[in-house]
């Protein structure tokens, strides 16, 4: 019987670096602290928003063990584990296993962007030499191509380690189909935090989010509202949010979040190459919508106006 990694909020955490390109560690580990504090349901690191992409293998396990030694236990963990080299995949699987993950994200090859039989017997091989629970992450702008419900229900119902998804489609309609019609047991998330609010409303079991790594308070308002059925409640909450749900992507993905985290005192503004820190232009405003929005960023840590 499938069980599902978890119901909620889950954050997909940035990867802080120091000036000099490493890993920040003793700021991720209270990235982990404050996240957890603040009422998040899971944490998944090392994705597209944790940079996992320009990570080495060395940091990435590195970053996966961090984590979860920090949380200990406190919460699942789901760390990235993708690759679009099937043994890769396999490789980082395993790793977050031995580490004690509560499951592994894990992207539909990229670049190569195989055909729905390689893709089933993709996740297949890592499935029978990683033994771990699996959310199959569908995400077409990054990488190119996009797995319709069939594809997606097709590997649920023939890979039973393959237990949820995340669905990031920005196509609300293939998620809902896929609630209708998914196996028991298998989680559907939304993976864009603009459907977080009616993905869940209309039966999914929650979110893999970005705006949670900068207002987690708020966003995991919405999403229980969202979960216990208050309609309304997840209403407000989302249109308290939305301006920075979409500022989040005026510039690539995550740039402005790293802005608005440094603003908040949480992390120093670094990105590795190729990725560059927004414009001034996106800072102003960033700062602007920040202060509309009532979020005070001369608060050291946080910034949040309860």
């Amino acid at each position: 019987m499938r069980t599902i990694p978890f119901r909620g909020l889950g954050v997909a955490m940035v990867t802080p670096f120091t000036r000099d390109g490493a890993v920040d560690e003793p700021c991720l580990c209270r990235l982990v602290d404050w996240l957890i504090e603040s009422g998040v349901d899971a944490l998944v690191p090392v994705g597209s928003t944790g940079e996992g992409a320009t990570l080495t293998h060395e940091e990435h396990r590195r970053v996966i063990d961090i984590v979860l030694d920090q949380a200990n236990g406190r919460v699942p963990v789901c760390p990235g584990a993708g690759s679009n080299a099937t043994h890769e995949a396999i490789g980082l699987a395993q790793h977050a296993k031995r580490a004690g993950a509560t499951a592994v994200l894990s992207v539909t090859p990229y670049y190569n962007k195989p055909e729905p039989d390689g893709l089933l017997r993709h996740y297949a091989a890592i499935a029978e030499a990683a033994d771990i629970p699996i959310i199959l992450y569908n995400v077409p702008s990054r990488t190119g191509r996009n797995y319709p419900p069939e594809v997606i229900l097709r590997i649920a119902h023939e890979v039973p380690h393959v237990v949820a998804v995340k669905e990031s489609s920005g196509n609300l309609t293939q998620a809902l189909e896929i609630i209708e019609r998914r196996p028991e047991g298998f989680a559907v998330y939304a993976g864009d935090d603009i459907f977080a609010a009616p993905t869940i409303l209309m039966g999914g079991d929650g979110v893999i989010s970005v705006i949670g790594n900068e207002l987690p308070r708020w966003t995991a308002r919405m999403v229980q509202a969202a979960l216990q059925g208050d309609a309304e409640t997840a209403r407000e909450w989302h249109y308290r949010l939305q301006p920075l749900m979409l500022a989040n992507f005026w510039e690539t993905n995550p740039a402005p979040v790293k802005c608005v985290m440094a603003m908040l005192g949480l992390i120093e503004e670094n990105l590795r190459l190729p990725l560059t820190p927004v414009s001034e232009r996106t800072r102003e405003r960033l700062r602007a919508l920040l202060q509309q929005m009532g979020v005070d960023t001369t608060v050291a840590v946080g910034g949040v106006a309860e």
